[in-house]
């Protein structure tokens, strides 16, 4: 039951802020749901008690129907609600001082990279990122919907063919992050992944200046 919280593809293991807010957000909404869980499997274990009826009982079942079964659940849902709307604001793309900006296009079965810092040069499902700076993916596909994910870094955003849609993803330390795409789309989905590099300071100067391919 625990193989998802961990590893290359894990939402719960985030290697970056975007992703970070994504778990928190999954962990609240799991909190918020078992504590409905709970409440709604207590009033139908009450419902089911046998003893004899006494007076005011008709009263108490309403508090507990509408007051704890209904008031409680939908103040839960409202305060997931009102959390996940802002969580979500904080990942939309801002002005940054020191942002960089990609583009990724999607088509059957790979995906291309190029990059505003290092003009004409474009790379095939590996995507080159400096570590501990905002990167603004723009996404798009030259064929039919597919979606760009990386677990570790960032939530996912659909590559719609004549549309661009900007996701902004960042990676903690240096590494290797496995990415793919989520979104069938045919017979090669399955085998249709990229990987993430985030260089440290060095190793991205190297790259912007042509040593790494």
């Amino acid at each position: 039951m625990l193989i998802g919280c961990s590893g290359d593809l894990s939402i719960v293991d985030p290697a970056g802020p975007a992703a970070r807010s994504i778990a928190t957000l999954w962990w609240v909404m799991l909190a918020g749901a078992v504590a409905i869980l709970v409440m709604v499997t207590g009033l139908v274990v009450a419902a089911f008690r046998v003893r004899q009826p006494v007076a005011g009982d008709a009263r108490r079942e309403k508090i507990w129907i509408i007051g704890l079964g209904l008031g409680f659940s939908m103040t839960v849902l409202a305060a997931l609600l009102a959390y996940g709307l802002a969580a979500g604001e904080r990942l939309m793309p801002r002005a940054a001082p020191d942002v960089v900006r990609v583009a990724a296009e999607a088509r059957q079965w790979e995906w291309r990279f190029t990059y505003d810092d290092r003009p004409g040069h474009v790379t095939a499902n590996l995507l080159h990122i400096p570590a501990g700076r905002p990167v603004d993916v723009a996404i798009t596909s030259v064929d039919v919907v597919h979606s760009f994910w990386v677990p570790r870094l960032a939530g996912k955003l659909d590559a719609i063919p004549g549309h661009v849609n900007v996701l902004r993803i960042e990676a903690d330390l240096p590494g290797t992050y496995r990415g793919l795409t989520a979104e069938y789309n045919g017979e090669g989905y399955r085998g249709h992944v990229f990987a993430v590099q985030a260089h440290d300071a060095e190793g991205w100067a190297a790259f912007l200046e042509g040593s790494t391919p």
